[in-house]
């Protein structure tokens, strides 16, 4: 049954061999991510050679996972013309990819033969799922933790479905 989530970090913390995301919003409305969206709107974009500068925790988490082997793949399904929020996450993505994240994006327009989750979610070695739920304005409301194996199968062949279909970030252009 679908519970409270454990902190993200935790979760990732005791993966092991692998970790996806499905992202299927144009817009994340993330008062921590506030400031980084309001600076990049006045031009400010990641200094390539100031890694220090970069979004932390997440990288160096996710750059610690994937020193312990864990692989981390996150799909995007975007529609186009792409938003502003997005133009924000595309500009930003290669730090994800220096922390090791590989990361594809698939326009909304070729995921209409899928099957996908309702909701945003995390597969942690294909054995509990992590849903985010947002508000229609991009809120964030919370999220649950879901070990039956019947959603989880359902999680991790959609989220293949989509990756075989997207376009890895060094070939998408926006």
């Amino acid at each position: 049954m679908p519970q409270t989530a454990p902190p993200f970090s935790e979760l990732l913390a005791n993966c092991r061999r692998s970790a996806v995301h499905l992202e299927m919003r144009d817009f994340y409305d993330d008062p921590d991510e506030a400031p980084r969206v309001a600076a990049w709107k006045a031009g400010h974009r990641p200094d390539p050679d100031d890694r220090a500068s970069w979004w932390r925790p997440w990288l160096d988490m996710v750059s610690e996972a994937v020193a312990r082997g864990v692989v981390i793949r996150r799909a995007r399904i975007v529609s186009e013309p792409v938003s502003e929020y997005t133009r924000y996450l595309y500009d930003g993505t290669f730090t994800n990819i220096a922390a090791g994240e590989q990361i594809r994006w698939l326009p909304r327009r070729n995921a209409s033969d899928l099957a996908l989750p309702g909701n945003d979610f995390w597969c942690f070695d294909d054995r509990l799922v992590r849903f985010g739920y947002f508000s229609g304005e991009g809120v964030y409301l919370g999220d649950e933790v879901d070990d039956r194996a019947e959603v989880v199968k359902l999680c991790a062949s959609a989220f293949e479905a989509v990756w075989d279909q997207a376009v890895p970030h060094d070939r998408y252009r926006i």
